[in-house]
């Protein structure tokens, strides 16, 4: 394993691990964190991505209950540098990342939230959102152009065809400042709005901050079905990892 940087961040980098959904999609017998991809299970992939991006300087892991022995034998196996926690996660995942976000007591903190599931992310790609985030951004996401043309659909009826040159997909991890992310989950649980926020972005762009990009990684695709699996296990034997 590559070690991590001895230059120390200031503010620290904390990157939470959502691992606590069951992924029912994807078929396995196994939550999909704990679904083997060429050797080595979701969950620790993702794990080692964070520690070897060089910028990270603790990973919390947000975990069911009854899974809690099987991701503490995966943390064992990976032996970061770096500390690594298990918090208890929720039924949802926005339940399971505020528990992670309660869990850092640096206010100051920069925190990258990733799933779990998107475990072929490069090191590389966490160590641009993190740095952006350090740079001074308040919010910072990975993205990919979108190849397909997309149609908003009402029914069964096509009502517009979005300009496709301004659409971009979204990955993770995702970067913040703490606090601020911290003030935009309290006040959204406060108001209680019409909108359901589908990712931590979304929560951010709802409360007025503003959201940064840097290129994704097409390695970084979210999986989620048995094809999506099947072109992981290719990906991840091409790069003999």
């Amino acid at each position: 394993m590559t070690s991590p940087s001895t230059t120390k961040t200031n503010p620290p980098v904390i990157a939470l691990i959502a691992a606590a959904g069951q992924g029912r999609r994807l078929g396995a017998e196994v939550p999909k964190s704990y679904v083997d991809l060429h050797g080595r299970t979701l969950l620790e992939r993702s794990l080692r991505t964070m520690a070897n991006s060089g910028l990270v300087d603790e990973v919390i892991v947000l975990v069911s209950p009854d899974m809690e022995e099987e991701a503490g034998g995966i943390i064992k196996r990976v032996d970061a540098d770096i500390p690594v926690r298990l918090v208890h996660g929720g039924g949802e995942r926005a339940d399971s990342i505020w528990a992670g976000l309660q869990a850092i007591p640096d206010e100051d903190a920069v925190v990258l939230i990733h799933d779990a599931a998107r475990a072929l992310t490069p090191a590389a790609m966490v160590e641009r959102v993190a740095r952006h985030v350090l740079a001074g951004a308040t919010a910072v996401i990975p993205v990919v152009p979108v190849t397909d043309t997309i149609k908003e659909v009402a029914g069964n009826t096509v009502i517009g065809t979005p300009d496709r040159a301004r659409l971009r997909a979204v990955q993770t991890p995702q970067g913040f400042r703490l606090a601020a992310l911290r003030r935009a989950n309290l006040d959204y649980w406060r108001q209680q709005p019409d909108f359901t926020a589908t990712d931590d972005a979304s929560l951010m762009e709802w409360h007025g901050q503003r959201v940064e990009t840097v290129p994704g990684d097409i390695r970084a695709f979210k999986i989620t079905t048995p094809t999506d699996l099947t072109l992981a296990h290719a990906l991840a034997q091409e790069q003999h990892d």
